[in-house]
């Protein structure tokens, strides 16, 4: 994983938070401490909290932001960063909403869904990254809360209900209850099941390709079915990509 002490040269502006970022690369290599500054310029950092926003990998990183603007500043800070016109600047939103203490999940997933349906990519990875740990603790509860954003008009929505609880995820834990029983997540994969957004289907492969890979039978029945009765398109490119990894 990119830490900032490595981080290639990159536009200046992208750098003071000026411009959105293009690519991963970018995402991975901008300077969160010199960001977040940029956004509060009245914070001042601890020396340990400036070694957490520059030496720790791109997820500890924004975690350590998400956590140090909660502490300072609690969640009345979320909408300034909503407005930000840096994306990793609105990427800390869902962290200090994932900070918060003893929020109900209902509550955290409808708090990020700004986040969710942010229109660069980036914000919206870290959207249900952010709260990867509150979906894993109550998996149940969260896949009945999202069952109704499969509907969303949205594809950024309805994607986030199926990227939020993957099996395995990316840069995240895996979620053992989904990896035994991936019945689980049925409510949204049936939902989702013939979306016309490719953007949407994809997740929903994946979805099935994590759970293929520690119960292999379940993924080939399910796309069997599937096929047999939806036979459209969009059905057919899920199943396709959803069972890449089986021989």
């Amino acid at each position: 994983m990119t830490t900032q002490k490595n981080r290639p040269s990159l536009d200046p502006a992208l750098l003071r938070g000026e411009r959105p970022t293009k690519t991963l690369t970018e995402i991975l290599a901008v300077d969160t401490r010199r960001l977040l500054e940029g956004a509060f310029p009245a914070l001042t950092l601890t020396d340990r909290e400036g070694e957490q926003l520059t030496s720790t990998s791109i997820t500890a990183r924004m975690t350590a932001a998400g956590q140090l603007l909660h502490d300072r500043l609690g969640p009345d800070c979320i909408p300034q960063l909503h407005r930000h016109t840096a994306d990793t600047v609105r990427g800390f939103a869902p962290y200090v909403v994932a900070a918060i203490p003893a929020l109900d999940l209902r509550e955290r997933l409808d708090r990020v869904r700004e986040s969710a349906d942010d229109p660069h990519f980036g914000v919206r990875e870290w959207a249900w990254l952010a709260v990867r740990a509150h979906v894993a603790s109550d998996i149940e509860g969260a896949i009945a809360h999202l069952e109704a954003w499969t509907a969303d008009p949205s594809p950024r929505i309805r994607r986030f209900a199926t990227e939020a609880t993957r099996p395995r995820g990316v840069w995240s834990a895996k979620i053992q209850k989904l990896l035994d029983a991936p019945r689980l997540g049925l409510p949204l994969l049936e939902a989702l099941r013939a979306d016309p957004e490719k953007y949407v289907q994809d997740s929903v492969a994946n979805w099935i390709n994590d759970a293929a890979k520690s119960r292999p039978q379940w993924a080939l029945d399910l796309c069997d079915r599937w096929r047999r009765e939806s036979r459209g398109k969009s059905t057919e490119r899920i199943c396709t990509r959803a069972l890449r990894s089986l021989k």
